[in-house]
């Protein structure tokens, strides 16, 4: 436990430290700012830190764990239904809970005077990553070879692009982009690697990733597929 603790807050500081650095520059140098807003920053950067640590901790210890031993298990019930299923609902699950998408939600809601409200980008979002990746997974059973999809998914994803309003297109790439968030990436990369592990002929490596790429397509396509039926 002491380990994980260590490891953690060293990572932590190291994403910070760059951020605090800057604008403590900018502070001095620059900005300016009054010292009750900069003495918040210095307040909320600690806070942030505590609860990045915490939160890398349980992911760590519980998250990943439990990720890689589902991933494994599934193969041995004999059922692509299941592995189909479980990793829709893992998918979807993770998207809603990633503090990313719903920061990006929250936005858009605010930037569009409620005309884009949170939820249908958080669910589309999150049914564009589960759809992903309950195709990503079957994948790894049968050896698809990746590239192929991956041309697919760029071609449907440029149609949409080209006759999706454009108030939607920047949004949808950038819904594709929070889905790679601290819950979601880790989880769906150890539930992969757990899956490709446990078959014959796979390779961790070559069949445990690009689930993550296929997953953030997802929410690109869901987003644009939104845009064009939006009212």
């Amino acid at each position: 436990m002491s380990s994980v603790l260590v490891r953690n807050l060293n990572e932590v500081l190291r994403a910070v430290a760059p951020l605090l650095v800057t604008v403590c520059l900018l502070q001095f140098t620059l900005v300016w700012a009054p010292i009750e807003l900069f003495l918040q920053f210095l307040a909320g950067t600690v806070l942030a830190v505590a609860g990045m640590l915490l939160l890398f901790i349980g992911i760590d210890l519980g998250l990943l764990p439990m990720g890689r031993f589902v991933g494994a298990e599934l193969p041995k019930r004999g059922s692509l239904a299941l592995i189909v299923v479980v990793a829709f609902a893992v998918g979807f699950a993770l998207t809603v809970a990633e503090p990313d998408v719903m920061v990006l939600a929250d936005q858009v809601q605010k930037a569009s005077s409620g005309r884009i409200p949170a939820a249908a980008v958080l669910y589309s979002t999150a049914m564009g990553v589960a759809i992903l990746t309950a195709v990503a997974l079957p994948r790894i059973v049968f050896g698809w070879s990746i590239k192929i999809i991956v041309v697919l998914l760029f071609g449907a994803m440029l149609l949409l692009t080209a006759f999706a309003p454009a108030d939607f297109v920047p949004l949808a790439y950038d819904a594709g982009s929070v889905t790679t968030g601290v819950l979601t990436a880790p989880v769906i990369i150890a539930l992969a690697m757990g899956l490709s592990t446990v078959l014959a002929g796979r390779d961790s490596v070559a069949d445990g990733f690009g689930v993550l790429g296929l997953a953030s397509l997802g929410a690109v396509l869901a987003v644009l597929f939104m845009a064009l039926v939006w009212p």
